[in-house]
């Protein structure tokens, strides 16, 4: 595991190198100024040269659409408001969507956003790849780790950023406790098993706790008050909320740096706003939508997307041969846009047990974990 974690020490494509191997930036005694200007420092960093802050925003891995007003005189301040207005803050934000959506912005020629297109072509790459060079590339991914060494082994060194990872299971079956965890090791330095990055939390059960928080904090010898002042949380109240929270989550995204979204849970409003097979069909276009922009921003910013999902019955005839009697909700269109899909189960006691669902390149086992007053660990050997 230690090989794995130096292999993907940084992610060149997304991050700025931050020399952490050699420094405790959450030392137990006490904070690192370091560590207090990865999280406080703005990336738009006002008072500097625009050469230099357009340096910053390449090495983060997006470059902000406000430099276009020194690039052309055509493109003026309130023309980037209007773009920042929907949700539009960088070049990859622009070549990411169709040209219908960007033609719907009021106040905006067609003129302009072709212009606006032009000129932000060049700076992002949208055609071929080899196969080598995203080869190396992935070896430079930032995985998150988990808080169990069995669970970090099962998904070959943690939640992935820069793609979505899908957490589905009935009730008390660990899924929002594993994002608790998440939200506190996506801070930690790479050398540390996380991702040097804050957390956007999105909520829509009424399930976050920040006492929770807290106390798997103490466990990495964290400050709970710089991890809380670290991770930002809306609650959201029905599915057109939840999907214009996104617009705000790319302004601060754009400001700061982040490493991990979370969503918990992505379906319990779509299930209560749309109701019967007469709405399923706006159901589901919605919500195609919404994971299509939570995809885009895993690849704007390069941040791990983990949103957690419930369980229904599964009717078919599978569960009278001994299937699995439960499938996840969402249908194909949530299946098609998670990247990899966890199933959690419930085990003895506080056990839980992770399977690989589906995945590109995970094959499909699972492994066993516990939730403790520390957070997800490993099964003691005693148990």
């Amino acid at each position: 595991m230690d090989a794995l974690k130096e292999r993907r020490s940084t992610r060149s494509t997304r991050r700025p190198q931050m020399n952490c191997d050699d420094v405790d930036f959450f030392g137990s005694s006490e904070q690192s100024s370091d560590t207090a200007g990865v999280f406080d420092t703005p990336i738009e960093a006002s008072g500097e040269d625009t050469r230099e802050v357009c340096k910053d925003e390449k090495k983060a891995g997006f470059r902000l659409l406000k430099d276009l007003t020194t690039v052309d005189k055509d493109i003026t301040a309130s023309d980037i408001e209007k773009l920042k207005e929907r949700g539009f803050l960088t070049y990859e934000s622009i070549m990411y969507a169709t040209k219908k959506e960007l033609n719907s912005i009021d106040g905006l020629s067609e003129r302009k956003i072709d212009k606006i297109i032009q000129l932000v072509s060049g700076h992002v790459n949208m055609g071929f790849t080899s196969a080598t060079e995203i080869y190396i590339k992935r070896k430079d991914i930032i995985m998150i780790g988990t808080g169990s060494e069995k669970v970090n082994e099962l998904l070959k060194g943690g939640i992935e950023t820069g793609s979505i990872t899908e957490i589905f299971g009935e009730a008390r079956s660990g899924k929002s406790q594993f994002c608790h965890n998440l939200a506190v090791t996506c801070q930690l330095p790479v050398s540390r098993g996380g991702a040097e990055g804050r957390c956007l939390w999105i909520d829509t059960e009424g399930t976050f706790r920040p006492e929770r928080i807290s106390q798997i904090a103490q466990r990495y010898n964290l400050e709970p008050e710089l991890v809380l002042d670290n991770i930002a949380c809306a609650r959201a109240f029905n599915s057109d909320h939840q999907r214009d929270i996104l617009v705000e989550a790319a302004a601060l995204m754009a400001s700061y740096r982040h490493s991990l979204i979370i969503v918990d849970s992505v379906m319990a409003l779509y299930r209560t706003d749309f109701q019967g097979r007469g709405e399923l069909a706006d159901r589901q276009a919605h919500l195609g939508r919404f994971l299509r922009h939570l995809l885009r921003l895993a690849d704007e910013f390069g941040v791990a997307v983990v949103m957690t999902n419930q369980v229904m019955a599964n009717v078919d005839g599978s569960a009278m041969y001994g299937g699995d009697t439960r499938k996840p909700t969402g249908g194909n269109i949530m299946a098609h846009a998670s990247t990899t899909r966890l199933y959690f189960k419930k085990g003895k006691g506080e056990q839980r047990i992770c399977k690989v669902y589906d995945s590109p390149w995970l094959p499909e086992h699972e492994a066993r974990f516990a939730i403790s007053n520390e957070g997800i660990i490993d099964i003691p050997e005693d148990s």
